[in-house]
């Protein structure tokens, strides 16, 4: 585990790491804990659980009596050290700016035993990982010896006969566990030796479900003597992991048309079929509501699986030297990028017709009417009625729209307003229901796709927050600067601002007095290089009467030391626990009193934490607006700090408004309302 039990790790949540690995620890060892799971599994006692430790800015936790481990080993295979590795993994962790310079060389990891046996020599001592462990393990290692050993790498064709042999052997061992894993690792072998390649795909990314999917099945061998027995396209046969061999080929025919290609060397074979669409390719952790921070999981089988595992696959049977094996793959939606070439996506199964409603929340100070934009998307011909539900409190116009047949894939938008019936708080959900030939529809869709993970597309829920909340504004215009990724300038023009991105034009030669705040996005001094450029341009709008704030940055890297007119520091605190009681340091400050009163009643139900990355070394010309701390923890004022500048104002906040704003908490609106307006 990368952090210890004992606080020292940094802030809470990764103190709350460690403290449930340690549980875990004792917990899979005993049967008395978690008795649901044993339907599928046995108690098990984990070797040792180790504390990384590590030498980290002012902190030195490693030992030389720790056991120790050389990190920057070279892998002559992959023709890279492991710290080159490391490297590319934390630079792709592109949403927290973790960019960073690759290492070469020797690097050592220490590590601190904390439950469990302190290993010697190796960090797997004690540990069984050689085939001597399953049921005829022994002469499977031995004849994989032979194979490694007389590998020819021109002519990798020739160890097919040893390869297939292995395959009966590893059947006869008779472990069910082992089964499905070291097959599908060993025809693997056989094809990648044979020379032989297949897929399966489609050429439209998304389908209803129920729609039949045409599938393009192509097969190459480079190897004479393959015959292509079956293919199945039907995800029903991934039921049948575990079953001994016989009954698996029985399974396989009931869902295949059977096929006797023999496969002429290099020459690719097309085979076209057809599939139904299944069930929505919803991750299955997100298929039931859940609450913040935990899922409901119903089958306790699919915990563990990095995708959906029902995804549609096809499965390929052939036979070569009389003995057959099986080739397994995903159906992927297949095309050609001009600029990148050939790309495969995941096919994505869909609702009928889907709804997002533009925001995913609206804020209502009076009892003003607002307009709700919903925007439909068809995945296959069809017509139906879209309408908002809301709970009591809240007059919905009009009550449901028609829209007659659209085409797959079109895209369009219906609207609705949306009124109040009182001026009594409110905090409630607009769901967006369609309805198709009788069946009810109430998803949205998202995709996520970025070059360096797996695309993947999600059905939330068709619904948004709607909250009637006590908020005055002042102020109408803000200038952004974006910085690693926020939706804040979202939600403020939700309430009414009018938000313009500068751009460094603006910054350097505009007139940026007529904006009532400049806001800069979170960590943007740490992702912005231009801003050492811009900083001082900043800085004179503040001096000659404008409001600057500046949300949350990292202490490491930042593009300039002095972010505000006079120094503080940036450090790695937080309070984790977003119910943390909030002391008013300043009660009379104008950040506490205009336009909004804020009470202790604005931090409640507050997401996830208060705040992070707090200032500290604090020149006294801030004045510190409120203090909180996590238990057991010594109270931090390093939350908010407030500046009078020349005329103008600066604010830098490490509360987490980014979090709370799009949330729809009302109190976080209020405050952060309150830091955009400077009383004139």
């Amino acid at each position: 585990m990368p952090f210890p039990y004992n606080r020292g790790g940094g802030h809470g949540h990764h103190t709350s790491s460690a403290i449930i690995a340690e549980e875990a620890f004792k917990a899979a060892a005993d049967p008395k804990r978690f008795p649901e799971q044993l339907k599928y599994v046995k108690a098990w006692q984990v070797k040792r659980l180790m504390w990384n430790t590590f030498n980290f800015g002012s902190a030195n936790t490693t030992a030389p009596n720790q056991f120790k481990i050389d990190v920057g080993v070279y892998n002559p295979a992959l023709g890279k050290g492991y710290g080159e590795i490391a490297a590319d993994s934390r630079s792709n962790h592109k949403s927290q700016g973790f960019g960073t310079a690759k290492q070469r060389g020797a690097s050592f990891e220490y590590f601190k035993t904390i439950l469990g046996d302190a290993p010697v020599n190796d960090l797997m001592e004690g540990v069984n990982t050689t085939w001597g462990r399953v049921k005829g393990g022994d002469a499977i290692a031995t004849e994989l010896a032979v194979i490694k050993k007389d590998f020819d790498v021109d002519h990798p064709e020739k160890s097919v006969p040893a390869l297939l042999g292995l395959q009966r052997m590893n059947v006869a061992s008779g472990d069910a566990n082992w089964y499905d894993y070291k097959v599908g690792e060993i025809n693997e072998l056989i094809a990648a030796c044979a020379g032989l390649w297949v897929e399966a795909y489609t050429t439209e990314s998304t389908y209803a479900k129920g729609d039949t999917i045409k599938i393009s099945a192509q097969v190459i061998s480079r190897s004479k003597g393959v015959i292509l027995r079956s293919i199945t396209t039907d995800a029903a046969y991934g039921e049948k992991k575990g079953e001994n061999s016989e009954n698996r080929k029985k399974s396989w025919s009931s869902f295949s048309s059977e096929r006797n290609y023999v496969l002429e060397a290099n020459q690719i074979q097309t085979i076209s079929l057809k599939d139904l669409a299944g069930n929505i390719s919803q991750p299955y952790w997100l298929v039931t509501p859940h609450a913040l921070g935990i899922y409901n999981i119903v089958d306790q089988k699919l915990i563990g699986n990095p995708e959906n595992p029902d995804a549609s696959w096809a499965l390929f049977g052939f036979e070569l030297g009389g003995q057959a094996f099986y080739i397994q793959r995903k159906i992927m939606y297949k095309y050609t990028d001009q600029a990148k070439g050939e790309i495969y996506a995941p096919i994505v199964i869909a609702p009928t017709v889907t709804a997002n409603i533009t925001s995913r929340d609206y804020i209502f100070s009076t009892q003003q009417a607002q307009a709700v934009q919903v925007k439909l998307q068809s995945f296959k011909n069809t017509g139906g009625t879209i309408k908002l539900k809301a709970p009591t409190g809240w007059k919905i116009s009009p009550e449901k729209i028609d829209f007659n047949t659209k085409p797959k894939g079109t895209e369009w938008v219906e609207v609705f307003t949306v009124t109040p019936t009182d001026s009594k708080p409110h905090n409630d959900v607009i769901t967006a229901v369609i309805t198709v030939d009788g069946k009810e529809w109430s998803q949205g869709v998202q995709k996520i796709t970025y070059d360096h993970i797996p695309a993947i597309t999600l059905f939330p829920p068709a619904e948004a927050k709607i909250i009637n909340v006590d908020l005055k504004t002042a102020g109408k215009k803000i200038g952004y600067i974006a910085g690693a990724g926020d939706v804040v300038p979202e939600a403020l023009m939700q309430i009414g601002y009018e938000i313009h991105y500068l751009t460094e034009n603006e910054i350097m030669n505009g007139d940026l007095s007529t904006y009532d705040a400049i806001v800069t996005g979170v960590r943007a001094y740490n992702t912005n290089q231009r801003l050492v450029v811009e900083q001082p341009k900043l800085m004179e709008y503040v001096n000659k009467g404008g409001n600057m704030v500046v949300q949350y940055n990292v202490p490491q890297p930042l593009v300039l030391n002095n972010i505000g007119p006079y120094p503080f520091k940036l450090v790695n605190q937080r309070v984790t626990d977003e119910n943390a009681q909030v002391t008013f340091l300043d009660p009379q400050h104008p950040v506490l009193n205009y336009p909004n009163k804020i009470t202790q009643a604005d931090f409640d139900n507050w997401i996830q934490e208060r705040g992070l990355y707090f200032v500290n070394s604090i020149d006294p010309r801030y004045k510190t607006i409120l203090s909180m701390n996590d238990p057991g923890e010594a109270a931090n004022p390093g939350s908010l700090i407030v500046a009078d500048y020349g005329k103008g104002r600066f604010v830098y906040t490490s509360l987490v408004f980014f979090r709370e704003l799009p949330a729809g908490i009302p109190g976080a609106y209020r405050l952060f309302v309150n830091l955009l307006s400077k009383p004139k």
